[in-house]
């Protein structure tokens, strides 16, 4: 099936028309069938989380990998066809002997790290990029140092676009399978809940007591609460993705009404493009049913190469209904000594020596080095997940 129509009273996909591209059960033998001597392509994690994204409807409207006029648009003008906004070139790079070999209008079958066939893609395209001119424009850098631009350029510099197709068992056999839930299931929950206003969270750090406080503030003006942790790659020293959900799961537990949020999983990669990635982040929560997203300090930011607010600000400088979904604008929080309790520089008026705030380096130095976290930072169950996992890895 490729449309999944957009559920009754919530909020339309990107583009338009919400896109799925899953094999159905009565697909699969003619699918196998085809690509028993087909040429095959293996997947790296980063384009097999690319791959699930676009089948499953978290990239709509994409239905394949860019072909160049779309890579050009969103290189360029920050555009798909029709004028539709995307910040983030989706490409499937190949090496250049892998690319001669593929001819357009061939179904490739595509396996994922195991050699299992998972997908397929019919070639529209064939091309080269200039991976400086991807980082540049993308990350606003091509500092290899920075983790989005020391992958861009490491990747090979052909790429082949076109639709896909995907079978269920790519989003059958990973991790957190009780949470993976694709935008047609997001938003199916959500009209059963009667949820018409939801507000989508992304993360790729544990939750602590400023985050709380952010989502609980939006949880004031909507219906409901899509906690959405990324679980696709992310760079080296970043909190694995099994301890931060044992985190979610805690806090969830203990701190919030059952009945007011969703905890689902995103499948998608970090490229740590900051203020783009924001954009990106918000597009893929409207397609899972999302009405809100919140963008605090520094989203998808990684070191200084982004202002602490840029993230934010970029929002300001969209064309006029570019984008459906509502970004929420928060500063950082902190908890006041003070005042007694988390609060932000719009609610506090006390001199920052009177604030405790600790950044995510600062937290995974204290727990690299088994010391407690302050229980005005975090909740104690959350601190005692994260320490039990840092003395397990020492």
């Amino acid at each position: 099936m490729e449309h999944v129509p957009t559920d009754s009273g919530l909020i339309e996909a990107h583009g338009g028309q919400l896109v799925e591209r899953i094999l159905a059960a009565s697909e699969m033998e003619q699918f196998e069938q085809r690509h028993s001597d087909s040429q095959k392509l293996q997947l790296n994690a980063d384009q097999e989380s690319d791959l699930e994204m676009i089948t499953t409807g978290g990239y709509s409207p994409l239905k394949g990998f860019m072909t160049e006029a779309q890579y050009r648009g969103v290189i360029e003008k920050m555009q798909l066809p029709g004028a539709i906004l995307w910040p983030i070139p989706i490409v499937l790079s190949v090496t250049p002997e892998r690319a001669k070999a593929f001819q357009k209008g061939e179904l490739i079958g595509l396996t994922n790290q195991s050699g299992e066939l998972i997908g397929e893609l019919k070639l529209e395209d064939k091309y080269q990029i200039d991976r400086h001119e991807f980082a540049r424009e993308v990350f606003g850098t091509t500092d290899e140092a920075h983790p989005g631009v020391k992958k861009t350029l490491e990747q090979d510099e052909i790429c082949i676009g076109g639709a896909v197709r995907a079978t269920a068992l790519l989003c059958s056999d990973k991790r957190f399978k009780q949470y993976r839930l694709t935008p047609a299931q997001t938003r199916s929950y959500f009209a059963r809940q009667n949820w018409r206003r939801v507000v989508g969270f992304q993360t790729r750090n544990p939750i602590h007591r400023a985050h709380e406080y952010l989502l609980k503030s939006a949880l004031e003006i909507v219906d409901g609460l899509l906690l959405h942790p990324l679980v696709g790659q992310t760079k080296q020293g970043d909190v694995p993705a099994a301890v931060r959900m044992s985190c979610y799961e805690e806090i969830l537990q203990n701190y919030f009404p059952a009945d007011r949020v969703l905890l689902s999983v995103m499948p998608a990669k970090m490229n740590y493009a900051g203020p783009k990635e924001a954009i990106l982040h918000a597009i893929i929560r409207q397609n899972y049913g999302c009405t809100h997203f919140i963008v605090g300090r520094d989203h998808a930011g990684v070191g200084d190469y982004y202002g602490t607010y840029e993230a934010q600000e970029i929002f300001d400088d969209l064309p006029e209904g570019s984008l459906k979904i509502q970004p929420l604008f928060f500063e950082y929080a902190f908890w006041c000594k003070i005042c007694g309790n988390i609060a932000s520089n719009k609610t506090c008026p006390h001199d920052a020596e009177n604030h405790l705030f600790l950044s995510g380096t600062k937290v995974r130095e204290m727990l690299a080095e088994g010391e407690d976290l302050p229980v005005e930072f975090s909740r104690p169950e959350v601190a005692k997940t994260l320490k039990q996992a840092y003395s397990e890895r020492g």
